[in-house]
């Protein structure tokens, strides 16, 4: 596996015991809906919310939750209502991001509730 894939792994397993220690149920990792994809998929009444992880060794280029661009929101919000749909879901849903920064000197988890919102 690709030392950049380790580290996304490595991350999105940061993301989820952060999560679980805050309360959140995980209902699914990974989920994949043709070519897209939800790193996190978690409920926290009074939502069901679909969580995009993003980790990076290092801030220089900018903060890792600056690298969710509008396509990948696009894509994110087009797979979630996938998912709403097959499993039929009522609760209301929220976009998160989790930006992680984790090297040899640092590990900071950054969580972002309600990062960005579907658009019609």
């Amino acid at each position: 596996m690709a030392q950049h894939n380790e580290l996304g792994d490595y991350g999105e397993q940061l993301a989820v015991a952060h999560l679980v220690s805050k309360g959140y149920k995980i209902l699914e990792t990974n989920w994949q809906f043709k070519h897209l994809e939800i790193d996190i998929i978690a409920r926290k009444n009074p939502f069901i919310v679909f969580i995009e992880v993003k980790t990076r060794k290092t801030n220089y280029f900018g903060e890792p939750f600056t690298f969710v661009n509008n396509a990948k929101q696009k894509n994110i919000i087009k797979a979630a209502n996938e998912y709403i749909n097959r499993f039929d879901i009522n609760e209301e849903a929220r976009f998160d991001i989790i930006s992680v920064l984790y090297n040899e000197r640092q590990k900071n988890i950054q969580h972002i509730e309600d990062a960005f919102y579907a658009r019609m």
